[in-house]
């Protein structure tokens, strides 16, 4: 899923001591059940290696999951860019930059 999710986002990530993310229903949903088809990969890979299961197998249901998972951060990152870095920098705050890399050096690994 490589489109843009920037009209499906509503983020105010930066409000008084706390941050946060407000991401909209419609993400919520999408993440949520994103998150919900990766746990049950996850159970299937242990089902997997309960039966013995050959492990070039297991290996590409593991390669799936840190696909799956890469496209949850993808999203995630995305309103993290257009939304909380740009409002911080806008306010000021360019230590946000160092944080975002470290979050990408991070997602990198």
């Amino acid at each position: 899923m490589e489109e843009s999710h920037e009209s499906e986002m509503k983020i105010e990530c930066h409000s008084g001591t706390v941050r946060r993310s407000h991401h909209s229903p419609k993400v919520k949903k999408n993440l949520t059940s994103r998150l919900n088809r990766i746990e049950g990969q996850i159970r299937g890979i242990k089902g997997l290696i309960d039966k013995d299961t050959y492990c070039d197998d297991v290996i590409t249901q593991i390669s799936a999951v840190q696909s799956a998972l890469n496209g949850v951060s993808k999203i995630l990152l995305e309103g993290h860019l257009k939304h909380c870095v740009v409002e911080r920098v806008q306010e000021g705050d360019d230590e946000v930059l160092d944080e975002l890399l470290t979050t990408i050096k991070r997602l990198m690994k």
